[in-house]
């Protein structure tokens, strides 16, 4: 079948005789297909090859970019057999599957799947570079717990052929002889296993890895972009083993299994130095792990690039100039505070300024400051700390977190006395800050006097750059989402259709909406009045503020993000 291919491409003038026989003698001695070997050795585009074995063929091409097929179509091939084939099946309607080729000519390709299926096979076109990215995305998983399971059965065997995963471990501890035994009797699927996960949590630019236990099953899930996705789960019969290793990587107890237990592990996936924050809890069927992923390189130093709106960015620079005072952060867990505050520390970082911080934990390494974690279990408190700063005569402090009211006491003392304090509180927005703050016992006279700005923050996705495009929703839909009539105009919007880019989701990446409010003359007199949050926050939109939701709006009318982004995480404003 590949002479028809060869002579139509010779005749219809695409390739010349020589460049014909370059191109089948290499196909001889490295036993590709035909098709490959024209784009490899750049005789043809990718794309105008596809268009000509349309042509020749009379069938129909597909972009896989834009096709997400049924968990139960794609378990109808095995995972290795489609990448020996390099085909992917995208439907099926009755007996019939389609399934996405680079080479139609493979009968041999369709006899297989077919007697592997019993079911008739429809080919179409694809180009060879969707389909591998495809494979990836849909198989990778299923074939590194495949080859798992296989090693698990036959005791090590490797029959899938598949490549190692290797993680070098930088910090790993050094293990009693008994826990050495443990782990070696654990074995090399286990170990391969984890890799893998973390590996792939990394290449999928995940947050967090949770390894959740249950009766019948392990369910795996990846934090990107701020929502959890499921993962292919592993064989039940590792959970003990996958916990194990978790537990010795981060230098815990193994033979503990009903308290809480937090660690470290320090690896290199490729040439990424990753930090995993380990948390284990005992539930009703085993400890669950949560993985908190911190990658030193993907660090994001520029307050430019997070997303703060031009007013809201000049705002916040004058505040943290400011020779004195304190500068507090607020917004849930997860919502780019630590990033928001490194940054900041990162921009006043100077050789004239001493810096100091007190984290728990202590996240990024930043060069030139004097970092300090807390160690509750020796008295390394947030509020120990601070008072032995003050004997250190730093310009700037940042406070990891305020909890309680002593840290909040001196924290906000060193501000009066001449240092410059940032720090971040759990609070809804930035109007409310003030109450918590008098709530755990503070002072209102001194909170008016300490506070120079308050900075609420979220995290939403940003719609996928590849496959943005223009929609129109109802104003039923709007409404609901609680947006003012008129916003947009002809209720149009942006939305993305889901690529392999953005994994089908439609967005890839996050931004910031950030309420910024400064404390005015008018603000600080209404504090030591005892004026309410609403009241607050009625003078803080009086004089510029544009809360949470504006700023959310401001970025659905820029086809940042969607409304149902704002929704999630807006919801209660």
């Amino acid at each position: 079948m590949e002479e028809r291919l060869a002579s139509y491409l010779v005749n219809n003038g695409l390739i010349t005789e020589d460049q014909l026989r370059e191109a089948m003698q290499e196909r001889r001695e490295t036993g590709q297909r035909l098709v490959s070997v024209l784009t490899r050795l750049k005789m043809m585009s990718e794309s105008k090859l596809l268009a000509q074995l349309s042509n020749l063929y009379k069938m129909e091409v597909v972009d896989l970019d834009y096709i997400i097929p049924d968990k139960d179509v794609l378990e109808l091939i095995p995972a290795e057999k489609v990448y020996h084939y390099e085909v992917l099946p995208i439907d099926r309607k009755g007996r019939y599957l389609t399934v996405a080729m680079v080479d139609p000519t493979d009968i041999s390709a369709i006899e297989d799947l077919r007697f592997i299926t019993s079911m008739e096979i429809n080919p179409v076109l694809a180009s060879e570079s969707t389909i591998r990215e495809a494979l990836d995305r849909y198989y990778t998983m299923e074939k590194g717990i495949a080859k798992v399971a296989v090693e698990t059965e036959t005791g090590g065997a490797k029959e899938l052929g598949f490549e190692e995963m290797e993680l070098l471990e930088t910090e790993f501890v050094e293990e009693m002889e008994e826990t050495k035994l443990r782990a070696d009797a654990e074995g090399g699927p286990v170990i391969r296993l984890v890799n893998f996960y973390i590996a792939d949590a990394v290449k999928k630019e995940a947050s967090d890895i949770h390894i959740e236990p249950y009766e019948k099953e392990v369910r795996v899930r990846f934090r990107i972009d701020g929502v959890l996705q499921g993962q292919q789960a592993p064989p039940l019969n590792l959970k003990s083993g996958i916990l194990t290793r978790l537990k010795l990587m981060a230098k815990m107890d193994i033979a503990e299994h009903r308290l809480c237990q937090d660690g470290r592990i320090n690896i290199l996936v490729g040439d990424k130095m990753i930090d995993l924050r380990v948390s284990v809890i005992p539930t009703l069927y085993g400890e669950k792990i949560v993985m908190r992923i911190l990658d030193r390189t993907s660090l994001m130093l520029d307050l430019s690039k997070l997303g703060f709106a031009p007013d809201n960015l000049k705002k916040f620079l004058k505040a943290i100039e400011s020779p004195y005072g304190i500068v507090l952060v607020t917004g849930p867990t997860g919502s780019g505070k630590t990033t928001t505050l490194y940054s900041t520390l990162a921009r006043l970082n100077k050789p004239k300024r001493q810096i100091m911080t007190i984290e728990d934990p202590v996240e990024y390494n930043l060069h030139g400051i004097n970092q300090i974690q807390v160690h509750e279990e020796i008295g390394l408190t947030f509020a120990s700390a601070l008072r032995s700063f003050l004997r250190q005569s730093p310009n700037i402090i940042l406070v990891g977190e305020i909890r309680d009211n002593e840290t909040a006491e001196i924290a906000i003392r060193a501000a009066l006395t001449g240092h410059l304090v940032f720090s971040t509180i759990h609070t809804n927005d930035a109007p409310t800050t003030i109450n918590r703050l008098v709530d755990i016992g503070i002072k209102r006279y001194l909170v008016s006097s300490a506070m120079v700005l308050i900075q609420a923050q979220r995290l939403v996705r940003r719609i996928c750059s590849k496959c943005k495009e223009k929609i129109k929703v109802s104003k039923e839909f709007l409404e609901e989402a609680r947006i003012p009539k008129g916003t947009f105009p002809d209720n149009t919007v942006y939305k993305g259709k889901g690529c392999s880019h953005c994994n089908q989701t439609g967005y890839k990446g996050r931004v910031g909406l950030y309420e910024v409010m400064p404390i005015s003359p008018e603000i600080r007199q209404m504090i030591l009045k005892g004026a309410s949050s609403d009241d607050i926050a009625k003078q803080a939109v009086k004089e510029g503020m544009a809360t949470l939701r504006d700023d959310g709006m401001e970025k659905i009318r820029q086809g940042v993000t969607t409304v149902e982004e704002l929704m999630r995480e807006t919801a209660a404003f």
